[in-house]
């Protein structure tokens, strides 16, 4: 049986304890790109908290099925392919691929489904029907399908709009709009010169169909019409995922979804993530800077979800260099060989701080009180390795705990480090012996001058208890 969580539901403006529909199982779907551009480093924050849910989840026992959207029709898609002169499925499969190669640089689990709209226009004209039979679709004189939001009453629970106090707007028939324009939103567009080529039959006529009743249809045929969970930035809220809500429930009359989880926004140095400013990096971008996946993994996961992170590059090389110790200390733990004095106290430690991990992550993600626990445990394995006296034994109860951490994680990579190519060139072992006779002839001149040269040739010497040393890759 699962372990219990804890969520903040969007919904309830509170904390509240997860039940899943089906015991041990959760469906969970998740607002994918918009594949008119690479994904910025703002899209992935919200990408890598939704995989830390979905590991958060699996640690706990359940069995996770998530569904990431991919919307590759809508007024930006058809806009962009236009202006390179492509149809759109090629406009967009050049973007599809980028994104599920960034995925992967960040060790983000795939989603069970990758629904891409346009493969799914029948389930929307469905789902447009069903709204016409209970009234909430209408036709408007430009042919285009609207929904009318005054018929569902219950229209702003979730952003918590005070209608009454709101602007509101007649029509809305493009994709995105301003927060303070409550209105009716299409449904269904009807075809016009900007569409070019991107048009499918219905019964209503030429068209394609809006931003909203594509994610409400996709979840609705791989999730059913009630689901556990829907996630996404906190900028999808409203008109998105509101809208989602008055066609669901409007054409199923059930509870479209039980717990809403959204993520605050990336800043970067401080400020919005915006192309003017120079601030809008894909993760390409940082690539080409000589940054990696993993330290990228690791700042964005620096944050709770529910508050803004600031992502800077002090941190990614804060992010680096704590990486580089925790592969050092791996390494370190996998060659232990004291005489066991610390191995009950290291397993002990090792127990604890999983305890602690698990109840941090379980209730709500807490990432911070998580990263405490990963801390706490490294100093103790250093503290132990420091005195000597661990045993392969007790060594291996900690690594055992990194392993677990690191389902979450994942950019802990206990086994890769202990696999890498430790080896210390015969070169770099000869420096570091002469520097020891160097110290011992107390000739702290060239003592230094050996260690800036082995520095620059990418390696640290470290002295050790007794006039020993341990060599390291930087």
């Amino acid at each position: 049986m699962a372990e219990k969580v804890r969520f903040f539901n969007t919904m309830e403006r509170r904390v509240v304890e997860f039940n899943s529909i089906n015991p041990d199982k959760v469906g969970l779907y998740t607002c994918g790109p918009t594949v008119y551009n690479f994904a910025h480093i703002g899209n992935f924050r919200a990408y890598t908290f939704e995989d830390i849910l979905c590991r958060t989840l699996r640690l706990a026992g359940y069995e996770v099925k998530q569904v990431m959207n991919l919307t590759d029709v809508d007024d930006k898609t058809i806009r962009d392919s236009q202006a390179e002169k492509l149809p759109l499925k090629e406009f967009t499969a050049r973007y599809i691929k980028a994104f599920f190669e960034d995925l992967k640089k960040l060790r983000i689990h795939p989603a069970a489904v990758y629904p891409a709209a346009t493969e799914h226009i029948p389930e929307m004209i469905e789902l447009i029907r069903k709204l016409f039979d209970k009234g909430y679709a209408y036709i408007a004189e430009d042919k285009s399908i609207y929904y009318a939001i005054d018929k569902f009453a219950a229209y702003g629970k979730l952003a918590n709009i005070d209608r009454d106090n709101q602007r509101a707007g007649v029509r809305i028939k493009t994709d995105e709009y301003a927060k303070d324009s409550v209105a009716d939103f299409a449904l269904w567009k009807a075809w016009d010169d900007k569409d070019g080529d991107v048009v499918w039959d219905s019964p209503w006529g030429k068209g394609r169909p809006g931003w909203h009743i594509e994610c409400s249809a996709m979840a609705m045929k791989y999730l059913g019409a009630t689901f556990d969970i829907h996630t996404g930035g906190i900028d999808n809220m409203f008109p998105h995922h509101e809208d989602e809500i008055a066609q669901s429930e409007g054409a199923n009359e059930c509870k479209y979804v039980n717990y809403w989880l959204h993520c605050a926004h990336l800043m970067v140095n401080g400020e919005k993530v915006s192309k003017s400013l120079g601030n809008f990096f894909t993760l390409r971008d940082l690539e080409n800077q000589g940054r990696s996946g993993r330290e990228i993994r690791y700042v964005l996961m620096g944050t709770h979800y529910r508050k803004k992170l600031n992502f800077t590059f002090d941190a990614l090389d804060q992010a680096k260099e704590t990486l580089r110790k925790f592969d050092d200390c791996f390494v370190r733990l996998a060659a232990a060989n004291g005489n066991g004095e610390s191995d009950a106290e290291a397993k002990a430690a090792a127990e604890k701080a999983v305890a602690a991990f698990k109840a941090a992550m379980f209730d709500d993600l807490n990432t911070a009180e998580a990263a405490a626990a990963i801390f706490g445990l490294f100093h103790d394995a250093n503290k132990f390795l420091a005195a000597g006296t661990l045993s392969a034994e007790g060594a291996n109860a900690i690594l055992d705990a990194f392993r677990t951490f690191d389902k979450v994680w994942a950019c802990l990579d206990v086994d890769a480090a202990l696999t890498a190519d430790n080896s210390i060139p015969a070169e770099i072992e000869a420096l570091a012996a002469a520097r020891v006779e160097a110290r011992k002839n107390k000739n702290w001149a060239e003592s230094d001058r050996l260690r800036d040269e082995i520095k620059a040739k990418g390696y640290a010497v470290e002295d050790v208890p007794g006039g020993s040393y341990r060599i390291k890759r930087l």
